[in-house]
């Protein structure tokens, strides 16, 4: 894992999306065609934003998603489909295929066609986040490091939940869903590359807690340790308490 810092978020945006098109336009050259992973939320804004101003041929590129809310419509403003629609997919003119997960209907059925749809994928790049709480993707405290399974239902905890409401997404906490469908832990870690933009001052205990404790599923993201191709993009908010032999 490489921990990268920059001034503020939107310079942290730009070098975590420019490093994500070149990954991606790697993949393009070497094979003729990409598979992705993108997250959502307030922590992609900036990286999407730059990702978009790339030049990458989308109509090559298969995209993943990785976490919904059950039970949220998409015409939800909180709803990472919706979020990705407009802040990317409509964006690029087009991609290959786009594999959204819908949390509407049923959700272990959900989770069933997501697995067979990406079992087989080699994922040449992840961008990924992680939460207040540490977590990656839903995968809150105490994640579950052992299943097998691609996507999985869990429960999201309070830390979680209030995370949502405070960056706007919902107007009271009853709004904001208990469960969602993540893709796990070890489906993330199977990306060839990870990049991970972790910016704001509310995040700076979580990356605390994952880049300075030894790897435990009560800090998801300190999973990251133990990939060999991750790159960790923060500001000087988000590394704010980080011991300065890690930077």
């Amino acid at each position: 894992m490489k921990i990268i810092v920059r001034n503020d978020p939107v310079d942290l945006g730009k070098e975590a999306g420019m490093e994500a098109a070149h990954i991606i336009r790697t993949a393009l050259k070497s094979k003729g065609f990409a598979n992705i992973i993108l997250a959502t939320g307030t922590s992609q804004f900036e990286t999407l934003k730059q990702l978009i101003r790339e030049e990458v041929d989308w109509k090559l590129v298969t995209m993943f998603h990785l976490d919904e809310y059950i039970g949220l419509p998409e015409s939800s403003p909180a709803s990472f489909r919706k979020y990705l629609k407009e802040r990317f997919i409509q964006k690029t003119g087009g991609l290959w295929k786009v594999h959204l997960i819908n949390g509407e209907k049923n959700p272990a059925e959900e989770c069933l066609r997501l697995n067979k749809l990406i079992v087989t994928k080699r994922i040449d790049v992840a961008l990924l986040g992680i939460g207040e709480n540490g977590h990656l993707g839903f995968n809150d405290p105490p994640a579950d490091f052992e299943t097998a399974e691609p996507f999985i239902i869990v429960n999201l905890d309070e830390k979680c939940r209030r995370q949502q409401l405070d960056e706007g997404w919902f107007q009271q906490i009853d709004e904001v869903p208990r469960q969602a469908i993540t893709m796990s832990i070890k489906q993330i870690m199977k990306s060839v590359q990870i990049i991970c933009s972790i910016p704001d001052s509310r995040k700076a205990q979580a990356v605390k807690n994952c880049f300075e404790n030894p790897v435990s599923n009560l800090f998801p993201g300190s999973i990251l340790q133990d990939h060999h191709h991750c790159t960790c993009y923060l500001d000087k908010f988000s590394s704010a308490l980080l011991e300065k032999k890690l930077l």
